[in-house]
């Protein structure tokens, strides 16, 4: 194992890193701006580094300040979180380049899946199904999007090949609509993702959201660990995920996990990753996979025992996989709630100084969060402050325990979305698992 590990990120997530990082003996430093100097994860860390102002261009964004910051402090090896330079190919090869281990998977690798386009035929050819469509990018002719657009039948969805958090995806219902629509979502996309690629596929009009998590060594082992639900969702941001996905059969999640791990087998995977899919009328469609550790990993953790960041790092130090596909056993329903400092009806950011906070307890309740009393929420990042985590041994335990857990919790000083949290613990279609990905917006936030 490396002896010291540079945590480029913020938030929640780094202080969960710097924890597992703990566990192992593993020296760590914090990397933060200057908005984040008050930070937990930054007192709690061996060593921290400033490498820039509030923005987060000229901070976490910043390449050659975060590895100047492993220079600096002769660091071994860098973990980029989620969100930032998470799954970003050319940080990951500048990381290995300047001789330090990137806790992630190889850049090529990151290229190859972050690409929407290149990600769905790889995994076509490796066979896990997915969603019809064009089977590559839309190029200027006219009539072939047309024709490509007849034959999957409307409606359809152009997306962007860069694309992700809800941005460069337009749903087209008609004919007439369609060409507009590609030169529309390629000018979004470029803007957004300097990438003008798009593609089309079949929109599934009531899906559910259900991802697998899966692990993979340098040596050519994989495992995967289960699927997650993670349906409840505001313009394509996750606000609920569970693990496992109700209603889905030991068969399915076997079937599918295990054409996942072969998957990662297939392209030289490394790391822990995540195979998003929709689900309709009991089939799954592959829509795209995230290489880094997930927000929502937490779940995961509690129904299988597995810590994913420590393995995470085992895995960048060069052990093989201490697990075989028979340790990963699933226990009991774990929710999650995520946490935002946000107007819970118009969902308008609430930075400011957290007053009072009181963090919930009781069996099966974790709470994943670095904000404290008197802890100011800066206005700069992304709004969520704390994942509110429950475990049951069934899923009515996990929510009725969640239930008690948003009531026990104290955040004054910002407004906070869980009085929204409450109403989907409390809905009764999500109650009995019958919702898809449009259910939250069409109930709570019409």
């Amino acid at each position: 194992m490396f002896d010291k590990l540079v945590i480029a990120n913020r938030g929640e997530i780094a202080l969960r890193i710097l924890r597992a990082c703990r566990e192992l003996g593993v020296r760590t430093v914090a990397v933060h701006s200057e908005a984040d100097r008050d930070a937990k994860y930054v007192r709690l860390a061996d060593e921290s580094v400033c490498i820039g102002p509030a923005a987060a261009a000229e901070s976490y964004l910043n390449v050659p300040a975060v590895i100047a910051a492993a220079e600096v402090t002769d660091a071994s090896a860098i973990h980029p979180g989620y969100g930032f330079l998470a799954e970003n190919a050319d940080f990951a090869e500048r990381v290995e380049r300047s001789g330090f281990i990137f806790v992630g998977p190889r850049p090529e690798t990151i290229r190859l899946m972050g690409d929407k386009v290149s990600a769905i035929r790889t995994m076509r050819a490796a066979g896990v199904p997915c969603v019809p469509g064009s089977d590559g990018p839309l190029d200027d002719d006219s009539d072939r999007s047309l024709r490509i657009a007849e034959k999957i039948g409307y409606p359809v969805i152009i997306k962007a090949a860069g694309g992700g958090g809800g941005k460069g995806m337009r749903i087209v219902h008609t004919e007439a609509a369609l060409l507009n629509a590609i030169v529309l979502t390629r000018a979004e996309a470029q803007a957004a993702f300097d990438n003008d690629v798009v593609y089309m596929e079949k929109f599934l009009e009531r899906p559910r959201h259900i991802e697998f998590q899966v692990l993979a060594d340098e040596h050519g082992d994989a495992i995967h660990l289960g699927d997650r639900d993670c349906s409840m969702q505001r313009r394509h941001q996750k606000v609920v995920e569970e693990a496992p996905a109700p209603g889905i059969t030991d068969a399915q999640r076997r079937e599918l996990g295990e054409r996942c791990a072969a998957a990662c087998r297939e392209i030289g995977y490394r790391g822990a990753g995540t195979f998003e899919f929709l689900y309709q009328d009991e089939r799954f469609f592959f829509i795209e996979m995230n290489t880094r550790i997930q927000v929502e990993h937490p779940v995961t953790e509690l129904v299988t025992g597995v810590d994913l960041v420590k393995q995470q790092l085992s895995i960048a130090a060069g052990y093989p996989l201490g697990l075989t596909q028979a340790d990963i056993k699933l226990t009991g329903s774990a929710m999650e709630c995520r946490i935002n400092a946000e107007d819970p009806d118009t969902f308008m950011p609430s930075p400011g100084r957290i007053t009072q906070y009181h963090q919930p307890g009781g069996p099966g309740v974790r709470v994943d969060s670095h904000i404290y009393s008197g802890y100011v929420v800066p206005p700069h990042y992304d709004s969520m402050i704390a994942k509110l985590i429950t475990y049951g041994g069934s899923r009515d335990e996990a929510i009725a325990r969640m239930r008690n857990a948003l009531m026990e919790m104290v955040l004054e000083g910002i407004r906070t979305n869980i009085p929204l949290h409450q109403k989907i613990m409390n809905d009764p279609d999500f109650r009995r698992a019958d919702f898809s990905i449009d259910h939250l917006e069409q109930r709570f936030t019409a």
